[in-house]
């Protein structure tokens, strides 16, 4: 199975996730009116970046609770899916941020948010730079998600055994720092020379896949799951020998759909990635192999076209076509089905109950498979 929706679906994850986020943002419209008449757009940009997105987060989240022995119709099943609404609260905000930082137009197909304010901006006449009024407002409303991350995650613990809340505390914050950092990674990373060192090139790629990335989409929503359920020190680092290779792979997969997916599904213009210039493991195996091979010129176009933003969509087209030549998309498979496998290795070890325990590798599967 290469679609997560319906594992998602089951024991109504989905809808239950979606309602809490839709009452956090109720409560919050009020609260927001009552401090200035202009802060509807802002209530529409979070409900707008929530609506869309897969939930594959809170699933991890719940799922592996129930893995670890949550009942579902005990108390702790609403601590649970609160966790997963302040995860995806979480990756609103990073989103925005990104975005931001990415120089990104879309958003699952729409206009990013900075974009649509500097839309307004500029049809209203207002005073000022249009592009950084919407990039402005673009990280506030990345300020006030990671806020509604902390309060849904907060309200979450309410009621929780102090110790189980505790565990899954620390399990948030260490989230959040490694994700900041690692974006600073990723910022770093697109700066310092490459093509040079293809094994530099790729282990600061992985760092970047791992702090950014696999952990808080994969592994960290699994170890909360499990902290929310009483796992021990032990159960934590058998969930974590699992959750890291997966979110790893996940990503993987990612930086592939973010070259060679089809906008359609994707939701995401083709070439954005090479536009970008992102530093992926995809191109740094492409370097490396074009390298190997003493195909100088392949090495020159990879260095000189990465990265620019005039590449139109046949240019783009043409240069993922010489990535995969040197195959290096063959390379990335491997290493996805071989991260894939660690991950079932480890799956299998730990010590998880059904119906979670099979249906984590289902998603782990669906979320690895994926095709947007």
């Amino acid at each position: 199975m290469n679609d997560a929706t319906p594992l998602v679906d089951l024991e109504g994850v989905r809808a239950q996730v979606d309602a809490l986020l839709t009452a956090h943002l109720d409560a919050l419209e009020p609260e927001l009116a009552r401090m200035g008449s202009g802060t509807g757009p802002l209530i529409e940009a979070l409900r707008l970046m929530l609506s869309g997105g897969k939930r594959l987060r809170a699933a991890f989240c719940y799922w592996s609770w129930r893995a670890h022995g949550g009942d579902r119709s005990g108390d702790g099943a609403t601590a649970a899916l609160r966790v997963g609404a302040a995860l995806e609260l979480f990756q609103a905000a990073a989103l925005f941020h990104d975005d931001v930082m990415d120089d990104s137009d879309t958003r699952r197909g729409l206009p990013a948010a900075h974009r649509s304010f500097a839309h307004t901006h500029r049809t209203a006449r207002w005073s000022g730079d249009d592009r950084r009024y919407g990039e402005s407002a673009a990280i506030l409303l990345g300020d006030l998600a990671l806020i509604a991350s902390e309060r849904e995650f907060a309200a979450a613990m309410t009621g929780i055994d102090p110790v189980l809340a505790l565990r899954a505390r620390a399990v948030f914050d260490r989230m959040r720092t490694e994700v900041t950092v690692g974006q600073y990674l990723d910022l770093q990373a697109q700066v310092l020379p490459w093509g040079t060192d293809p094994v530099g090139d790729e282990q600061r790629a992985r760092e970047v896949i791992r702090a950014k990335t696999a952990r808080y989409s994969v592994e960290h929503p699994i170890l909360m799951g499990a902290a929310l359920a009483g796992a021990d020190d032990a159960a934590l680092l058998a969930a974590s020998a699992f959750g890291l290779p997966l979110g790893e792979a996940f990503q993987l997969r990612d930086d592939l759909l973010g070259v060679f997916g089809d906008p359609a599904t994707t939701g995401k213009p083709a070439g954005d990635d090479l536009r970008e210039g992102k530093r992926t493991v995809l191109v740094a195996r492409a370097m490396a192999a074009a390298g190997r091979a003493g195909e100088l010129p392949v090495m020159e176009r990879l260095r000189t076209e990465l990265g620019d933003p005039q590449l139109d969509e046949d240019a783009c087209l043409a240069l993922a076509e010489v990535i995969r030549s040197t195959g290096a998309v063959d390379e990335v498979e491997q290493l996805i089905d071989l991260l894939l496998d660690e991950a079932e290795r480890a799956w299998s070890a730990a010590a998880l109950v059904d119906p979670g325990r099979d249906m984590l590798l289902r998603l782990g599967r669906a979320a690895v498979q994926r095709q947007a």
